[in-house]
C-alpha cells in the first residue's frame, strides 16, 4: 500500500514539475526524499492548518479503486479527473484542463480546421449557451441562433457540464449524428435538433462591393490564417477605390489575440487596442502593427451576442478612438485572458489569468459592448432573411 501511495505521490509531482511550479520547492529537489520532506506533504500541512485531511485524496482514490462496482477503474483516468475537478473548482468556465485527446482537438480547431458542427458554446448564466453558429457549417444550416441554450446533447444533460465536455460531446466523425435539446427565447418548450456532422474549414474573412463604392468586409474569427487572408483581402478591395467600409463582426467569437489586435491597425496603426490586468494589478499592453489604410474610411461595425473576445477588442477599440459607429445587439461579455500551458504527456491546462479592457478603460468581461445605435434582429428575421441590422449600416453610409 505505501509504495502505491509514493506512486501517486510522484504522479503529482511530475505534474506539479511540468507545471514549472518551482515556488513550491527549489530546483534542486532530490525525488529520493521521503514523503514527510516533499512540497506536496508542506501542501498537507496547510490543508491541516484549515482541518483539512491530507490523505482525503488517497482516501477516495482506493475506495474508488477497490468499492466501485464497475472494474477495473484507470489510473489514468483517475489521474486526469482529479486535476481536471482541481480547476473545475474555481468555477470559471474558461478555465480548463485538457487532457491529451482533448487538448489536441482544441489546438486543431483554433488553427481552422476539425470535425463537428461548427459552433462556439460557452456557460452563460450558469447555462450551456450557444455564442455563435459558425457561418456555412452545419450548425448555421440547422437554425442554431446566438443565445440558444443547450439543454441536453444526445440525452444528457448538460447541466453543471463543463464547456470542454460540451464540446467533446458535440464533435466527431463526418457523417455522424448529434442531438441538441435546444431552447430559444420565445419558445414555449425545447426542441430536439439532430445534425449532421463534417469537416469544419473555417473561411474567416470574405468581402464584397455594395452600391456607392460601399465595402462589406465579414470577419468570422480571428484563427492562424484570419490575418493573412484580411492582408490579401484589404489589397483587393483597396484595389476598388473604397469609399466607406462596414464590418460585420457578428457571430464572430473571438480567436487568437494577436490577431485580433493587428487586425485593428488597418483602423488604428501604432495604437494601444487593449490592456489586460492580471490578480496582482499588473497591466500589460497590445498595440497594433499596421499602415492604417481603412483608417480615413468611414466605417460601421455590426455587433450582436455572438460577438464575442477579440470582436469585443476589434469592435471597443474602434468605438473608444471614434473610428466607428457601432450597430446591433450588445455583445457576448467575454473579456477575460486564458493562457493555454502545454503539461507533460500532451495534456494541458488553459487557465483565466487577467481581464481585458478597452483603451479608455472599460472592462469588456461579463459587461460587453453596447452598440451605439440598436437594432434587434428577430428569429422571424432570421427565417424571412431579413437583415435589419446591415440595412441600418447602409443606411448610415448612404445618408453622409
Amino acid at each position: 500500500m505505501k509504495s502505491q501511495k509514493l506512486i501517486i505521490i510522484y504522479l503529482i509531482i511530475a505534474f506539479f514539475c511540468g507545471l514549472g511550479a518551482g515556488y513550491f520547492w527549489s530546483n534542486t529537489w532530490n525525488f529520493s526524499l521521503v514523503w514527510q520532506n516533499s512540497p506536496f506533504y508542506l501542501i498537507g500541512q496547510k490543508l491541516e492548518e484549515k482541518k483539512l485531511n491530507p490523505d482525503l485524496f488517497w482516501q477516495v482514490w482506493t475506495t474508488i479503486k477497490t468499492r466501485y462496482v464497475k472494474q477495473p477503474v484507470s489510473d489514468l483516468d483517475l489521474f486526469y479527473g482529479s486535476l481536471r475537478g482541481m480547476v473545475e473548482s474555481l468555477k470559471d468556465p474558461y478555465s480548463v484542463f485538457l487532457d491529451p485527446e482533448t487538448a489536441k482537438n482544441f489546438e486543431s480547431e483554433i488553427s481552422g480546421t476539425f470535425e463537428g458542427i461548427g459552433i462556439e458554446i460557452s456557460i452563460k448564466n450558469n447555462q450551456l449557451t450557444v455564442i455563435a453558429p459558425l457561418p456555412d457549417t452545419p450548425a448555421s444550416r440547422a437554425g442554431l441562433l446566438p443565445g440558444d441554450k443547450i439543454y441536453a446533447i444526445d440525452g444528457l444533460s448538460t447541466a453543471e457540464m463543463s464547456v470542454d465536455y460540451a464540446a467533446h460531446l458535440i464533435r466527431g466523425k463526418k457523417g455522424t449524428k448529434v442531438k441538441l435539446t435546444i431552447f430559444r427565447k420565445g419558445w414555449k418548450e425545447t426542441k430536439d435538433i439532430e445534425i449532421i456532422r463534417d469537416k469544419i474549414e473555417i473561411k474567416t474573412v470574405q468581402w464584397k462591393m455594395k452600391e456607392n463604392n460601399i465595402v462589406y468586409l465579414n470577419i468570422s474569427h480571428f484563427n492562424a490564417n484570419t490575418y493573412t487572408d484580411l492582408k490579401k483581402a484589404v489589397k483587393e478591395i483597396l484595389l476598388q477605390n473604397p469609399k466607406k467600409i462596414i464590418l460585420d463582426l457578428r457571430n464572430n467569437p473571438g480567436g487568437y489575440l494577436d490577431v485580433a489586435v493587428d487586425s485593428a491597425g488597418f483602423w488604428l496603426p501604432n495604437s494601444l487596442i487593449t490592456y489586460a490586468k492580471d490578480a496582482n494589478g499588473q497591466i500589460k499592453s497590445f498595440t497594433a502593427n499596421g499602415r492604417g489604410e481603412f483608417a480615413n474610411l468611414k466605417t460601421v461595425v455590426l455587433i450582436n451576442s455572438g460577438s464575442a473576445s477579440g470582436a469585443e477588442i476589434l469592435a471597443g477599440a474602434l468605438q473608444d478612438y471614434q473610428k466607428a459607429t457601432l450597430v446591433g445587439e450588445k455583445t457576448f461579455g467575454k473579456g477575460s485572458v486564458q493562457e493555454l500551458i502545454d503539461l507533460p504527456g500532451g495534456s494541458a491546462i488553459k487557465i483565466t489569468t487577467a481581464y481585458w479592457y478597452t483603451p479608455n478603460g472599460r472592462q469588456i468581461n461579463e459587461s460587453g459592448i453596447e452598440p451605439d445605435i440598436k437594432v434587434e434582429m428577430t428569429e422571424e428575421d432570421y427565417n424571412q432573411d431579413r437583415d435589419p441590422q446591415l440595412e441600418k449600416a447602409l443606411e448610415l453610409l448612404k445618408s453622409d
